[in-house]
């Protein structure tokens, strides 16, 4: 039997990595036309391109929309740990065990970190929500760090002299933009939580089969 193409083993990675490049290169370009217009507004020169991609409304407006995606993320896959929704595939069964709940076997397990036991056991079994959390606190912090160039950037343009870091991060401001959008990403994950109960789309594993009960998990 013919062994299937890396593409076809990795479409949906691949088509979704590509989905995104897309839209950051629109994001970057239309955002480039937007600071651009608001500097002429204020009779200031125009940045470059790549100029635009090192400023802080660029970096700003980038790691906002992460840093809640991360954050939804993290937060979807620790709490699906323990909280269930019944009649949803995105939820384990509310009786029984689940595969993922058993006890690694560490002797037959391919993983050197399994194999290994400990701390090491502890960090692989963990590993999904610690690098969502780390991605989120990155982004976090790249998003402050971006803001706040931005936010000193505007006040200097009006000569005025602006806040200093903890100031402003403290601020309502900075909050504001995450607020916004960590509220759409927890409303989105409790749609296709909640609406896979009754709801299905044929051919997709994020839904259940097209006759099954609503009450039923797969």
């Amino acid at each position: 039997m013919k062994k299937p193409s890396f593409l076809k083993k990795n479409g949906l990675s691949i088509s979704l990595l590509v989905m995104f490049l897309i839209f950051w290169a629109g994001q970057a370009l239309t955002g480039w036309q937007v600071y651009n217009n608001e500097l002429a507004e204020e009779n200031v020169s125009s940045l470059a391109f790549w100029g635009y991609l090192q400023s802080g409304h660029f970096v700003s407006a980038t790691f906002e929309n992460w840093e809640s995606e991360f954050l939804q993320m993290f937060v979807f896959v620790v709490f699906s740990i323990f909280l269930f929704q019944a009649g949803s595939p995105e939820s384990k069964e509310m009786e029984g065990e689940e595969p993922t709940d058993k006890v690694p076997n560490r002797k037959k397990s391919p993983h050197w970190m399994v194999q290994k036991g400990g701390i090491f056991l502890w960090i692989f079994s963990n590993s999904l929500s610690i690098v969502l959390f780390l991605f989120f606190l990155v982004s976090l912090a790249a998003h402050s760090v971006g803001s706040y160039r931005h936010h000193s950037k505007e006040e200097m343009l009006k000569n005025q002299q602006p806040d200093d870091y903890w100031e402003y991060i403290s601020g309502s401001d900075f909050w504001f933009e995450s607020f916004q959008n960590w509220q759409s990403e927890f409303l989105a994950v409790f749609v296709i939580v909640y609406f896979t109960v009754f709801l299905r789309q044929q051919g997709s594993p994020q839904s259940k089969r097209v006759d099954a009960l609503n009450a039923e998990h797969e």
